[in-house]
């Protein structure tokens, strides 16, 4: 992040409300409740990405495969708009209306065969699409079960479902899995009898941890307990997307279990570098989609730019195109851990709980490695972490709630397919450096020493002259409040003066015409 942005972010964190006493009471009220998040440095802002301009080394976003830096998408987005140059650039409806149009339809059937289903419905979105899902498919008297670490958006397409038992599970327990099943089962007599159905909703790799999930051996338990087919899956493949199985077709697509998952939702933000998502199934699935999903039903068709986008992305990956990118993720990711478990700081640093990395276990028996490599340190340390990793020019992000549960806060690093391993070397070398500065500083306490790290005194030091000019912002205002009375009285007087002015200039004139007449 640049020193800028770093600017622009502290002075997002400065209280308002407290200075909007004489304001209006609807923006105030707003305002209070943004400074509890404020108040807490977790204030959400939208900031502009500075590694497209080459001012930091990219660990944050989610531009896996480098698609949407290294040319080759835009290269094929602009061939595949030359190819087609009479469709409409607006698609002039919704999909049931006036919108559908056989370019869409035609990307959708590639897609769905690319990944093995039947057929795909493009939406909007990865959010747009687990919404739809969840409250297009669960019936009355169905159960949703769910990882407890899933997507927001299933929880807010759960709470419009209809279905009528809702429960999570330990995130990735099995055993937790298996007793979750059990209870639906014991519980819900029509699921139990197989009159009804269970709707199992997991993420091939999960957005914040990293981690994956063991589809194949919940499968089995799923089929132990509801021996008639009702358990059925809904996987979201967000993060595998390009990433994971062969050509990037997924995490189901690498299994081989394209004939046991009824919902598939592949998105085209991340690794794709371009825009919305598909809910792969069959036609069953489909119809229910489009008669039964309010934000499909009432929402304007993809545009053919959109569906264009993710078309060229999709050539590029049949082609074979992204198997480099894919590898060299691969191979990246094995250094880190490879060069942080043999870096003696990093070790001593684990053994007294400053850094943990969760993916580091057991690394080398997974047969694929993810993207995504959380970093947890000690509560009140991510901040610092994160401000040194800034000034030494990384772009990496901190993870707080509400976007993980309380008390889960990490740095979210993500490995591209552009990254080299100098620059992961140079990473590792630098959350090194801080963690040698935290030891120090630990092994200080109680000694009235420093106990604040360079770069986190460096971004408080901003942080109180920023506070400082709030304040002195607020006192001129206090000031000129007190003064408001005495304001309001000589505006008056003048304003008296120059109607009496005015007044004496008239009679002025009315007596020299007088003196003519």
């Amino acid at each position: 992040m640049s020193a800028a942005m770093l600017t622009d972010w502290i002075k997002s964190q400065r209280l308002v409300a407290p200075s909007m006493k004489s304001g209006s009471i609807f923006y105030r009220n707003l305002e209070e409740a943004l400074d509890l998040r404020r108040s807490n440095h977790s204030l959400f802002t939208l900031r502009y990405n500075v590694r497209q301009d080459g001012d930091v080394i990219d660990f944050s976003s989610n531009d896996t495969l480098s698609l949407g830096s290294n040319g080759c998408l835009r290269k094929e987005f602009l061939q595949e708009l030359e190819r087609y140059p009479d469709i409409s650039l607006g698609p002039g409806g919704s999909r049931l209306m006036d919108g559908n149009y056989s370019y869409v339809g035609m990307v959708e059937d590639e897609i769905a065969a690319f990944h093995g289903a039947d057929q795909g419905l493009i939406v909007g979105s990865g959010f747009e699409a687990n919404v739809a899902i969840l409250t297009a498919i669960p019936r009355a008297g169905d159960a949703v079960i769910y990882d407890e670490l899933v997507h927001a958006s299933t929880h807010d397409g759960m709470r419009n479902s209809q279905a009528t038992y809702k429960a999570s599970f330990r995130h990735n327990d099995l055993d937790s899995f298996r007793d979750t099943l059990i209870a639906v089962h014991d519980s819900q007599p029509l699921v139990g009898k197989g009159e009804r159905s269970v709707i199992i909703a997991v993420e091939s790799i999960y957005s914040m941890d990293g981690d994956v999930c063991p589809l194949v051996k919940m499968i089995g338990i799923a089929k132990d307990i509801f021996g008639n087919g009702n358990a059925q899956f809904l996987v979201d493949e967000a993060h595998s997307t390009g990433i994971i199985g062969p050509k990037g077709a997924g995490l189901v697509c690498e299994l081989g279990l394209e004939k046991e998952i009824a919902i598939r939702l592949h998105t085209f933000g991340k690794a794709l570098a371009s825009s919305g998502a598909i809910i792969l199934g069959n036609a069953t699935i489909k119809s229910a989609l489009l008669n039964f999903a309010r934000s499909v039903i009432y929402t304007t068709a993809p545009t053919f730019s959109m569906v264009a986008g993710i078309r060229s992305a999709y050539n590029l990956m049949k082609a074979g195109q992204t198997e480099t990118a894919q590898g060299n993720i691969q191979h990246l990711i094995r250094h880190f851990f490879q060069t942080a478990a043999a870096d003696p700081i990093w070790q001593q640093a684990t053994a007294q709980g400053i850094l943990t990395v969760p993916l580091s276990t057991n690394w080398k028996d997974r047969p694929f490695q993810t993207p995504i490599i959380p970093i947890q340190t000690r509560r009140q340390y991510s901040y610092w972490l994160v401000f040194h990793l800034y000034l030494a020019k990384f772009s990496a992000l901190p993870v707080e709630y509400p976007v993980v549960p309380k008390g889960q806060n990490k740095i979210r690093l993500v490995c591209h397919a552009n990254n080299t391993i100098a620059q992961i070397e140079a990473l590792i070398s630098t959350i090194g450096e801080w963690a040698q500065e935290m030891m120090e500083i630990e092994k200080r306490q109680g000694r009235g020493q420093v106990r604040i790290p360079e770069a986190a005194r460096q971004v408080y030091a901003s942080m109180e002259t920023e506070q400082s000019i709030s304040r002195k912002h607020r006192a001129s205002s206090r000031a000129v409040g007190d003064r408001a009375p005495q304001l309001v009285q000589d505006a008056s007087n003048l304003k008296r003066k120059q109607v009496d002015r005015h007044d004496n200039i008239e009679r002025s004139k009315i007596q020299r015409q007088g003196r003519h007449l």
